[in-house]
């Protein structure tokens, strides 16, 4: 058991300066342990308030009377005494060297950022607040400037005594939503145009300021507004121009805009290519609209589907109806024209991908995860890549269904996804799986690749990957691509060195041996059963590894082993992941995959020599979730800690790197980053082309969660950028707000 390893220490991690808990806080766990109210600690009642909490956070573990066993005696370590009783300011002083961080902590830390947000001063508030919601409301006022200009446009020509005088004022009301509708109904189509998204995603500065990633809202704003300009077009015409020409009220103006038309009658107009075009048009938009409410797709989501095929008729009714031209030349199909033909492309090649199965396994990870493998065939014309989406069909649950998902890992050919059972359809194909994980063949329709959120990050050497709940996932593929290209370049981790022991480590000096992320002193840190990926993309089982008691404290600290190096290969690479997120199960999502990355990170470590990596992947996991009953955070700490021969990973995430809980320090985490920077920069100089001048370095930071925390990191990004110039570094960093979803 490591008690006394640095490693899980909360002292020494990496999310600052640990604040202990109060005496306060000590009183107030001790007296939910003491219900006597006696002068002595039992053993017996802190074993059980440990076990409880421990069903608690993870009720799995309830179930593993070894677990049960292996966590009393981490429990009697920890105590540092056989006695079945400890007085109680004994134990109060056991409970303080456990240097346990304060539940004030969380909430300083908490206020310490909702502070840093108000002191940024007025401008580098807007300036962080247009890093982050910038891209998104700039494109919004570039459809609203056309809108509105297409309609003015409209407005005024129709305002005029040739067109208000002969026919009334609903010839100028349909017109002005007429000329609000062209650059509506380009856009509702573009915005389902997916392989233009991801080509639009190649450029930075395009795709920084067209965000189709947030097509999905767009398209439905899209459409709720093209049914009610469209409605009120139509309302105007049946209720205005059309009786005014039935009427024929002013004849004189009406034959001399009309001609001969000036005679129709209110049943000519509505049989009229225009007039019949248009109501099929408004009826099947608003079809359409009713079979997407909510209550409708989660009843069915085939009809939901079934009802979007109502889009071809509305498109070709929409290009029909200005060609006779009654009052101007046809103009809706010159803007429907180039987004039609991008979607009908799209929706073909979907077509027959659907009945093109391909061959792949299904096994369930967790209570709320499924996994799928499968191997993409060589026809496809486009590679994947990790943290792309696909659609996909399954053939047993629908064959018109199609659901998009991000494809978690990317080797070779074989891609894996990682799907949340929280609706439906995911809930009827993870009852195709079986509950023992095994994986299950099945067949499936895959469409794509689509734009990756993240597929700008091959642009850095250096990154920085923050992601919130299940927003890490187009993160998490990079880092098994990156892991698996590493591993296929010097070598990796296979079945006959995942056997051999490491050897004891060195002696802690001040220049480490490995200087990224916490390493067991195995290469294997999974659960059993668990897999990992071999350079050619093969899958092997895992065992787990005996860890002797014998190294306990021999380890290298945490902050030792993340220092900077003092030198560096050429091709360092170094990768920074942050993942936030809720609550431990969440972790779990992804637990697997962090591990094999870990796993190679430790394989090298050890067959590399003593070098420094050419690969350096730093994996920080922070559970944000706060536990205000002091004997839960307490007890869910010491959990956290406890590591076993048998199972180096952790009780209660499967992480094989330890977590922090509460909200991780990013003013601090970037500062220190910086700082590191500063020293792998330096190692050239700063000159690395040698001409005489200090050469640009950029670092990519990528963010997915929660706008608030995005304004921080954009506003250190562009802090420590200053920094940069103002030291002659020109370390710059480029904040980038992905959106997943």
């Amino acid at each position: 058991m490591y008690v006394d390893d640095p490693r899980f220490n909360p002292a020494a991690r990496e999310d600052g300066p640990i604040q202990p808990l109060s005496d306060d806080e000590i009183d107030r766990f001790v007296s939910d342990i003491n219900k006597n109210n006696d002068e002595a600690i039992s053993y017996s009642e802190l074993e059980t308030m440990l076990d409880n909490v421990a069903r608690e956070l993870n009720p799995a573990l309830d179930d593993d009377k070894a677990e049960t066993s292996s966590r009393h005696l981490f429990l009697r370590q920890l105590l540092g005494t056989e006695v079945d009783e400890i007085p109680v300011a004994e134990f109060k002083k056991r409970v303080k060297s456990w240097r346990i961080p304060s539940l004030k902590q969380e909430t300083d830390d908490d206020t310490d950022q909702d502070d840093y947000i108000k002191k940024m001063g007025a401008v580098r508030r807007l300036q962080s607040y247009w890093a982050v919601h910038g891209p998104m409301i700039l494109f919004c006022c570039i459809v609203g400037s056309m809108m509105l200009a297409f309609g003015v446009w409209q407005l005024v020509k129709y305002l005029g005594p040739a067109y208000r005088g002969a026919l009334g004022w609903g010839v100028v009301v349909a017109k002005t939503c007429a000329g609000l509708l062209y650059p509506t109904l380009f856009f509702l189509l573009l915005s389902m145009a997916r392989y233009l998204s991801t080509m639009l995603r190649m450029s930075y500065s395009i795709s920084r300021f067209v965000n189709f990633d947030l097509s999905q809202n767009f398209h439905i704003y899209m459409a709720v507004l093209a049914t009610f300009l469209g409605t009120v077009h139509g309302i105007a015409h049946l209720t205005g121009d059309f009786i005014w020409i039935a009427n024929s009220y002013r004849p004189e103006q009406l034959q001399a805009l009309l001609g001969d038309g000036a005679s129709w009658g209110y049943r000519d107009l509505i049989k009229s290519r225009a007039g019949l075009t248009g109501i099929i048009a408004l009826a099947s938009f608003w079809t359409i609209g009713l079979l997407s409410l909510p209550w409708v797709r989660r009843k069915s989501y085939e009809v939901f589907q079934l009802g979007h095929l109502l889009m071809y008729p509305i498109i070709g009714c929409l290009m029909a109806h200005g060609t006779q031209a009654i009052l101007q030349w046809p103009m809706l199909g010159y803007f429907l024209a180039f987004p039609t033909l991008l979607v009908l492309t799209e929706r073909a090649t979907r077509l027959v991908r659907g009945f093109l199965p391909i061959k792949a396994t299904i096994r369930i990870l967790d209570s709320e995860t499924v996994s799928i493998k499968a191997e993409i065939p060589q026809s496809r014309l486009f590679p994947y890549q990790p943290g792309h989406y696909i659609f996909l069909q399954v053939p047993k649950i629908s064959r018109w269904q199609w659901h998009p998902f991000t494809v978690s890992t990317c080797l070779e050919r074989e891609i894996q996804l990682h799907i949340k059972t929280d609706g439906n359809w995911t809930k009827n194909l993870r009852a195709l799986a079986t509950e023992d994980e095994k994986p299950v063949s099945i067949t499936i329709g895959v469409d794509g690749p689509f734009g990756a959120p993240a597929q700008r990050f091959y642009d850095f050497s250096h990154t920085i990957l923050v992601g919130s709940g299940i927003g890490v996932t187009p993160f998490a593929g990079i880092l098994a691509d990156l892991q698996s290209h590493e591993d296929a370049q010097r070598g990796g981790p296979d079945e006959q060195s995942l056997n051999e022991k490491l050897p004891h480590p060195a002696p802690t000096s001040d220049k480490p041996l490995r200087p990224h992320g916490p390493r067991s002193d195995s290469t294997d840190g999974s659960a059993q059963g668990s897999e990992t990926v071999t350079p050619r993309g093969r899958s092997r089982s895992l065992r787990r590894a005996s860890f002797p008691l014998s190294r306990i404290g021999s380890r290298r600290s945490s902050r030792q082993r993340n220092a900077a190096p003092d030198e560096f290969p050429a091709d360092y690479r170094r990768v920074d992941v942050h993942w936030v997120a809720r609550s431990r199960q969440h972790l779990a999502w992804f637990a697997e995959l962090l591990n094999n990355v870990q796993r190679s990170q430790d394989w090298h470590a050890k067959h590399d020599g003593l070098g420094n990596p050419h690969l350096d992947i730093r994996i920080k996991t922070h559970v944000s979730m706060k536990r205000p009953n002091i004997s839960t955070h307490v007890f869910r700490w010491l959990l956290e800690l406890h590591r076993t021969d048998d199972h180096p990973n952790s009780p209660l995430t499967g992480l094989v790197n330890p977590t922090h809980y509460g909200r991780p320090n990013f003013v601090q985490i970037l500062d220190e980053h910086y700082e590191d920077m500063k020293k792998y920069h330096g190692q050239y100089g700063y000159d690395v082309n040698n001409d005489g001048k200090t050469d640009r370095f950029k670092v990519g930071v990528f963010f997915c969660g929660a706008p608030v925390v995005g304004e921080v990191l954009a506003d250190r990004c562009r802090a420590l950028t200053a920094r940069g110039r103002a030291e002659n570094t020109l370390i710059e960093y480029y904040f980038m707000m992905e959106v997943f979803g």
